[in-house]
């Protein structure tokens, strides 16, 4: 037999009011009290805010300090794609073509280049590559001789001793030239990054600039588009300093006949590269071939040193340099001193377009500042 209401168990008339007290204290939120973060004192709040920047800080100096070396092989890409993009880019002037094809064209140029280097000119560049160590030992023997004669009290032994080690650097350089390259893993990585970066590069502009705040969009547009630019003009003058040097440099030593003409060339062309130390090494190596002639070969290169050096400096620097950014000559060296004591070779080579990059960045910051960027 079913229950009647009236069969069923009575209720307490307070307990339906006690459920809703517990549902309505259930659906307050919960109060905790004062958390080991929490603090009541405003300036202890301050304090707390500044010392987690700097820990921020340091720790990112920290992690660019232990990742120095793969963010430079990321900006040598960078380089490396400058240069493509700019020899794309002065294609495009007199061929109607598309740019992909404009880049893989560029890529083709440089790698016939390169194969003529190493596989045409190879085998005479390999040998005066050998004895070019064996001549400038030979060379600053006799120049230190000429000294002790004339009354300097030099030690012979000791100087000799540094200069083998100085030439063993000197024979690492002309092997690579020769074909034995150091660093085959860290260029291929910074070729194929350039290659990647040349190809799409608005693709990774839009993907950094997406990364940051909608305010700070704009000015890091204008900043990459200004920071690109000017590595591309920059890379450019490099480029035809280097050919204009190096090219120039074989041609008057082999129409005078000085000996090992195609290696000098190519090894003042590739130091070219590296402003304000480059030069100096290529014409020291030069003038000590020549004078391993006879005097007046040395003082004809000396001439040719000169000449190269002045046509360079006062034509194709000042003309490049109207269009990029224009960095003082001991900033530079100061920079390539750091770079190459922290990274080695290729650290030399990247401390002018960073410096230049710096430079930019902190003038696009202080426009910002200004209100006029």
């Amino acid at each position: 037999m079913a229950e009647t209401p009236a069969d069923a168990p009575a209720q307490s008339p307070g307990k339906p009011a006690r459920r809703a007290r517990k549902s309505a204290v259930a659906a307050q939120p919960v109060k905790h009290g004062p958390g080991p973060t929490d603090f009541s004192d405003p300036l202890m709040r301050a304090e707390v805010k500044k010392a987690a920047v700097w820990i921020g800080m340091a720790t990112l100096v920290g992690l660019v300090i232990l990742l120095a070396q793969p963010l430079l092989v990321i900006f040598g890409g960078m380089v490396f794609a400058a240069m493509i993009d700019g020899g794309a880019r002065l294609l495009g002037r007199v061929l109607p073509i598309g740019r992909g094809l404009r880049v893989t064209l560029v890529l083709l140029l440089a790698v016939s280049f390169a194969l003529w280097v190493f596989y045409f000119a190879g085998t005479q560049i390999a040998e005066q590559a050998a004895a070019l160590p064996a001549t400038i030992e030979a060379q600053a023997l006799r120049f230190l001789s000429w000294l002790k004669h004339q009354g300097f009290a030099i030690d012979v032994g000791q100087v000799q001793g540094l200069a083998e080690k100085l030439l063993g650097g000197i024979g690492q350089l002309t092997s690579a030239v020769g074909g034995l390259i150091g660093g085959v893993g860290t260029a291929f990585l910074i070729i194929v990054l350039g290659i990647y970066l040349a190809a799409e590069p608005q693709l990774y502009r839009r993907g950094v600039g997406w990364m940051l705040p909608v305010s700070e969009r704009d000015h890091f547009e204008g900043t990459a588009v200004a920071m690109g630019r000017t590595l591309r003009m920059l890379m450019f003058g490099r480029l035809v300093g280097m050919a204009v040097e190096g090219v120039g440099t074989w041609v008057c030593l082999a129409l005078y006949g000085v000996p090992m003409a195609g290696l000098l060339g190519l090894l003042t062309g590739l130091l070219a590269f590296l402003p304000n130390i480059g030069a100096p090494i290529s014409g020291l190596l030069m003038v000590m071939v020549g004078f391993s002639v006879d005097t007046t070969t040395g003082l004809y290169c000396i001439a040719v040193y000169f000449i190269v050096q002045t046509i360079d400096g006062n034509v194709i620097v000042p003309m490049i340099a109207k269009k990029t950014a224009d960095l003082a000559p001991a900033l530079v060296l100061g920079m390539q001193l750091i770079m190459g004591a922290l990274f080695g070779l290729i650290g030399l080579m990247l401390a002018d377009p960073l410096v230049a990059m710096i430079k930019i960045a902190l003038e696009r910051q202080s426009l910002r500042n200004e209100g006029t960027a």
